[in-house]
């Protein structure tokens, strides 16, 4: 094997995954590489689910090993919400101000202690004929009630990280790649990159 798709048509998602692999001689290609008028329906209720989907239905398109991840915010406050809708989470043509808008609207009652909320992203992987594998990761924080930062997106400037004493959207790359949702499924990936991929050459 020497070719893995990632299921997105998001180039930077890729990036992330072209420095895991590269040390296993696999080359990183998007839907944009191999399927750009591909749409997948997230129909999902939970992110598992919606990465299997989008893996498994690539995976079973093109007959390769495919990476999908699915990933949004829950609030505790508001019972896990956006969750799967994070990235259309205020209707019709979300943006990402849109949807910071109304998720502060949302908490605009919640104290501040109790504005508790994680980033979640699961990755599946998927291949014919093997079963779909699960890497999941997290990264707590808390909700504010004003946007801080530059960096970043969907609700990076709104999403408090107490270890790091900054909003997502104040972190470097670098930084929020060690304390992010998506940094902890990959290095959990990571761990496991020898079974998954085989042994690097």
């Amino acid at each position: 094997m020497n070719e893995v798709i990632i299921a997105t048509k998001n180039r930077g998602k890729a990036k992330d995954f072209e420095a895991l692999l590269s040390p296993y001689g696999i080359r990183v290609l998007t839907l944009f590489d191999v399927a750009p008028d591909l749409d997948i329906e997230e129909t999902g209720t939970t992110f598992r689910g919606n990465a299997a989907l989008k893996a498994e239905t690539v995976a079973a398109q093109l007959g390769k090993m495919v990476i999908a991840d699915d990933s949004g915010l829950s609030v505790d406050a508001l019972d896990g919400k956006p969750g799967v809708y994070s990235a259309r989470y205020s209707g019709e043509g979300a943006t990402d101000e849109r949807n910071i808008e109304k998720l502060l609207s949302d908490l605009s009652a919640v104290p501040d202690e109790e504005r508790t909320a994680r980033f979640v992203c699961v990755l599946a992987i998927a291949a014919p004929g093997t079963e779909t594998r699960f890497f999941e990761g997290a990264c707590e924080g808390r909700i504010l009630r004003a946007p801080a930062g530059e960096n970043g997106f969907g609700y990076d400037p709104i999403f408090y990280v107490p270890t790091e004493e900054r909003t997502m959207a104040q972190l470097t790359p670098e930084e929020k790649a060690a304390v992010s949702h998506r940094g902890e499924a990959i290095r959990k990936l990571e761990e496991k990159a020898g079974e998954v991929f085989g042994e690097r050459p």
